[in-house]
């Protein structure tokens, strides 16, 4: 019988995990550094103790920035063999969780098969399940039956669980009485939100925390404290629901801290440029340094088909100022469900993102990789880049579409490359370049 509940009662009581020890020597970092962490609430390692087949990682802002992917089957997207090659690209591409997002179907079967197979964290919104598992009317669910499911998700093994907690009926006045351009654009929060309104009942998942908390902690479930007010727009960011909310989650971080419960929290969506470094201060410090989960940002609200980009471009300021987990946005956003090009292209620009916040931040082995790169440029090794660039299949594919006259150099440059004339003038050769 193991000593401890959670990764993080463990940590308090001075025990290094197995799982520990996994991420510890992942990020380069002492057991007992990471242990410390673990047990200030600094660092979570999700990891349900029936999900076997995980390959435990760390989260948190002094750790290598982690992506997250969302899938999983809706209404008009059924096929779960489709969502399984999407789950088993995203690993190959190194996606450290999977989010199943599932709204149609066999979501159990399709969660327990992640949770049997797949080596990445596995995380969901048991709101959404509810509604499918149930089959009534929203209105018609009651308390005990939304806490039933995160039950329930927590025995089929998932590594961490968005509950959206901070929207009680007081940040829900707050929410009617100052309007938005965009409402809530959380799904979770708004399903809650409107549960709420036709009930006339407290949020449940508030009003009963601590039953909450009871789960998470006999199964080692992270909770992922969901931002139902995030904004949805540039015009809402930063604005007075948004703020409320996320005070509310800095009192929730506590109370589950108290139960040994594993806590990160769910950040803003859309947020211009030159808020988000602040946003991220103040969740740091209204939520005590509890890892920040962000969606993006995005940055701006005009580049449907490119809203990967926008992501991309606001994860990599969050990251860089405190962000530790970055959940991925596709081509697709705004728009359909992704196709496997899309989550392709969303895990790319969100690994990118990831990798220049780090480099930012001064993680421990980060500027490692680009110096190997920047030594194989150097050298016009061209299978050394292939090996190190972020998607090699791609990186390939550009240089054999576009085959240049000598193979030392590329179809940009040809003779007038610099890398080439400056080694060769470097080593006391002649330059020539027209007539090579």
């Amino acid at each position: 019988m193991r000593e401890y509940t959670t990764q993080m009662d463990a940590a308090r009581k001075g025990i290094i995990t197995p799982e520990m020890k996994i991420v510890a020597e992942k990020e380069k970092m002492g057991e007992e550094e990471l242990r410390a962490l673990i047990a200030e609430g600094k660092v979570i390692i999700p990891c349900n103790r029936l999900h076997t087949s995980i390959d435990p990682n760390g989260v948190g802002s002094m750790l290598k920035t982690k992506i997250n992917v969302n899938l999983g089957t809706s209404r008009d997207w059924k096929d779960i063999d489709m969502e399984l090659e999407k789950v088993n690209d995203a690993v190959k591409m190194g996606a450290e969780s999977i989010m199943d997002l599932s709204s149609y179907g066999d979501t159990q079967t399709f969660r327990r098969k992640l949770t049997a197979e797949c080596p990445a964290m596995i995380g969901t919104v048991p709101i959404y399940d509810a509604v499918v598992y149930y089959h009534k009317a929203l209105k018609d669910i009651t308390a005990e039956e939304w806490l039933k499911i995160v039950e329930m998700h927590a025995k089929d093994g998932v590594d961490f669980m968005t509950i959206h907690v901070g929207i009680n009926k007081s940040t829900a006045k707050r929410f009617k009485d100052n309007k938005r351009l965009m409402n809530i654009v959380s799904r979770g929060g708004s399903i809650i939100f409107a549960w709420m309104m036709m009930t006339g009942e407290e949020n449940p998942f508030y009003e009963y925390y601590d039953r909450v908390l009871e789960i998470c902690r006999e199964y080692d479930v992270t909770i992922s404290l969901g931002d139902a007010c995030r904004p949805g727009c540039l015009e809402d960011a930063t604005d007075i629901s948004q703020i409320e909310e996320l005070v509310t989650l800095g009192e929730l971080t506590r109370r589950a801290w108290e139960k040994d419960v594993q806590v990160m929290v769910e950040g803003p969506g859309h947020m211009p440029l030159d808020q988000i470094s602040a946003n991220m201060k103040i969740q740091q410090t209204v939520c005590k340094g509890a890892p920040f989960y962000v969606l993006g940002p995005l940055v701006t609200d005009i580049a449907p088909g490119y809203d990967h980009i926008t992501a991309a471009i606001g994860g990599a300021i969050a990251a860089a100022s405190g962000a530790a987990f970055l959940c991925y946005v596709t081509p697709a956003e705004h728009l359909r469900l992704p196709d496997v090009n899309d989550v392709k292209e969303g895990i790319i620009a969100s690994k990118i993102a990831a990798h220049a916040a780090d480099i930012a931040k001064g993680v421990k082995g980060a500027k490692d990789w680009d110096r190997a790169m920047g030594a194989a440029r150097k050298k016009l090794d061209w299978e050394e880049m292939f090996k190190l660039a972020i998607d090699p299949e791609k990186a390939r594919a550009y240089r054999a579409s576009a085959k240049p006259e000598k193979e030392d150099t590329c179809s940009m440059c040809g003779n007038f490359c610099a890398v080439k004339n400056m080694n060769r003038i470097m080593d006391g050769e002649i330059v020539t370049i027209f007539d090579e």
